[in-house]
């Protein structure tokens, strides 16, 4: 079941769902007919055994819950976190692409370095791969379409922007996203006792390696 909170993403939104999917994990300690919920940018995926219980009571339960769950009016306390930082490798090699989205910008390759590295991002959500966290949202001087074609291979570590959306690939993966750096940072790790890097709500900061 897909509790859709609204058709934009913001922060506050974000927070929203996150805050969401938490009270469906507490629901579902006391009723295992319901499975892991699983946060997005504005939207929280609810799963249930329909051969437990009727879709019909599942949504009762699942409104309900919601309800209780009051859409938070300023930014929540992971903001007030340190960023996990990142040390990145921009442009060259390393970062292919880099020209081309200063030049969507009409600006230089420093500027899309100091944009991208000055800020810390919020992890707005985790998917596509093991490890791939959605960060953001970007400014619309530094938010870049993707490439019209994508890549059969972008490799293990790339640091990327696709849309107002940056990312890091956590594996050697296909892709579309502009690549405009590279970092050795592991943003997957079995060795971990959590082997996510990073979690929705954390903030992460890149740091230019000169």
């Amino acid at each position: 079941m897909l509790v859709t909170l609204a058709d934009r993403m913001d922060l506050l939104m974000n927070a929203h769902a996150r805050r969401l999917s938490a009270a469906f994990e507490a629901h579902r300690i006391d009723d295992p007919r319901f499975g892991r919920s699983v946060p997005a940018a504005a939207s929280v995926l609810v799963p249930f055994d329909p051969l437990a219980i009727e879709p019909a009571e599942a949504a009762t339960i699942v409104a309900r819950v919601a309800d209780l769950v009051d859409a938070p009016i300023a930014a929540d306390t992971d903001s007030l976190r340190p960023p996990i930082e990142i040390g990145v490798l921009y442009g060259g090699r390393d970062g292919p692409d880099l020209p081309a989205v200063a030049e969507a910008h009409g600006v230089s390759q420093a500027d899309i370095v100091e944009l991208h590295s000055g800020s810390a991002w919020t992890v707005l959500f985790l998917g596509f791969a093991p490890g791939f966290a959605y960060l953001g949202p970007l400014p619309p001087d530094l938010a870049t379409a993707r490439r019209a074609t994508p890549r059969e291979r972008v490799p293990a570590g790339s640091v990327a922007i696709g849309g107002d959306q940056t990312a890091v690939y956590p594996f050697e993966l296909p892709g579309g996203w502009q690549v405009i750096g590279r970092t050795d940072v592991k943003m997957w790790d079995l060795a971990r006792t959590q082997p996510n890097l990073v979690a929705p709500g954390d903030r992460v900061r890149f740091v230019p390696i000169r």
